[in-house]
């Protein structure tokens, strides 16, 4: 009898820490009156922020006075408007509750991701510029990561910007058992901001665009339709026929949009930020641990991982490239013999100022791959250029016009190595924009 009082107990507080937990994930608005789904990078406790290796490394407490400050709708509405940007920021009883959570239960979060941001908002700011979109958009891993490469969300979602497997892949990211480049802050940038570009070509509107990075085009595409407004669709119009966590997602991003850039006015202290070593970048000549190389360069295996967060069992396949911090570059182009454990034919050219190159040569003494870095991991990162053999054999193909048939989860980058071509001839050859192909699709690669 006690041990059936005893469960039943446990149940009923289980069932209320439960109930408690949905309502700290959820918000209710005036809007459409239902509960709307918070995104997951709120949540995001100042423990777990501090976990991360740049974090703990390389942030320390800001210098100021913490303080609640008393705000009302007009001084809001006259912020929001002062912020630069072609991205429609509105303030209603939506904006207004997030805004209300990031300036006062989130203060000490948004006081680390004040800090993070001097990581990360350089390389959002380099691919968002490269195609022309709003550099406000560096604020949506803010509310999908809180500024985590290694964040992983409830549905599989990877890295800063939260991509799911299939959209990662479409977008020329690689998956497999021991890479990620969901999680490597440079490529996975990149993609996001060819993502938002093709996004906003499909709505013409940054609210629906930002909705759809969220739920998928087609989910935007169906709440479009189904309220009838066709014709000039925005996301407010949509409002109620979008997911729960879409309908907060949109609000989120407003006020993180805001909060980064009126903290002061909020009496939020920035974590003041130390940036990480710079790197350079070499490529492997046989498969490598971590710890192989930590122990001959003079670098941690915590560090290793920092700046290489796409490596997913702390091993660099052979012939990928490993971000190493620049001052243990030269022991491991020293070492790199007894780091892989094996003698592989390595010259290590003349380096100019500024520059680390190193010339891997073949059994016949040919350079065939030549890396050459003067890279820091908050900037953006060198490429290998291709292997000249490679080239050599693309030039003898055939140049006779050759079709495929797209098939389910292609890429086009995926589709080009296949073939030995490039995604921009492809693009070219089939007249696609942009990075979307569907099953059954039929492009040109020569």
């Amino acid at each position: 009898m006690k041990k059936k009082i005893l469960l039943a107990t446990l149940a009923v507080a289980f069932a209320s820490l439960m109930n408690a937990q949905n309502e700290y994930n959820t918000t209710s608005d005036s809007v459409s009156g239902n509960p709307v789904d918070m995104p997951e990078g709120i949540f995001v406790s100042e423990e777990e922020l501090m976990n991360d290796y740049n974090n703990r490394t390389n942030l320390s407490e800001g210098t100021g006075t913490s303080r609640v400050l008393s705000y009302d709708d007009s001084v809001l509405v006259s912020r929001l408007s002062r912020i630069p940007t072609t991205i429609d920021l509105p303030l209603n009883d939506v904006t207004r509750q997030y805004i209300d959570k990031y300036s006062n239960r989130l203060k000490s979060s948004v006081s680390i991701m004040l800090g993070a941001s001097n990581f990360y908002n350089p390389i959002f700011e380099d691919a968002l510029e490269k195609y022309g979109l709003p550099l406000e958009l560096k604020y949506l891993p803010v509310i999908e990561s809180a500024l985590r490469p290694s964040a992983t969300s409830r549905v599989g979602a990877a890295g800063l910007w939260q991509f799911m497997p299939a959209t990662g892949k479409r977008y020329g990211l690689e998956l497999n058992t021991l890479v990620d480049e969901r999680r490597d802050p440079i490529k996975s940038s990149d993609a996001a901001a060819r993502y938002l570009r093709d996004l906003y070509g499909m709505f013409g509107d940054w609210s629906l665009a930002i909705a759809a990075y969220n739920c998928g085009e087609g989910n935007v595409q169906k709440a479009i339709i189904r309220s009838g407004n066709q014709e000039n669709p925005d996301f407010w119009a949509v409002y109620n026929r979008l997911p729960g966590e879409t309908r907060g997602y949109v609000p989120a991003f407003i006020a993180a949009t805001y909060i980064m850039n009126y903290y002061c006015e909020h009496g939020i202290v920035p974590r003041e930020a130390t940036l990480p070593l710079e790197s350079d970048t070499v490529v492997v000549r046989a498969n490598v641990k971590f710890n192989q190389i930590a122990s001959k360069c003079n670098v941690s295996v915590d560090e290793l991982r920092s700046i290489n967060p796409q490596y997913r069992q702390d091993v660099v396949p052979m012939g990928y490239t490993l971000r190493i911090p620049a001052s243990a570059v030269e022991d491991f182009l020293v070492k790199e013999d007894s780091i892989y454990g094996i003698n592989p034919n390595i010259v290590v050219a003349s380096r100019p100022a500024n520059t680390t190159e190193a010339a891997v040569t073949g059994a016949e003494g040919e350079i065939v791959e030549t890396v050459s870095t003067t890279t820091s991991y908050n900037t953006r990162s060198s490429r290998s250029s291709r292997n000249s053999r490679s080239r050599s054999s693309r030039n003898r193909q055939s140049s006779r016009a050759v079709n495929v048939t797209v098939k389910s989860g292609d890429t086009l980058s995926a589709i080009a190595k296949r073939n030995g071509t490039s995604v921009d001839k492809i693009r070219k050859l089939s007249g696609i924009k942009g990075d979307m192909i569907r099953p059954g699709q039929t492009v040109r690669v020569k």
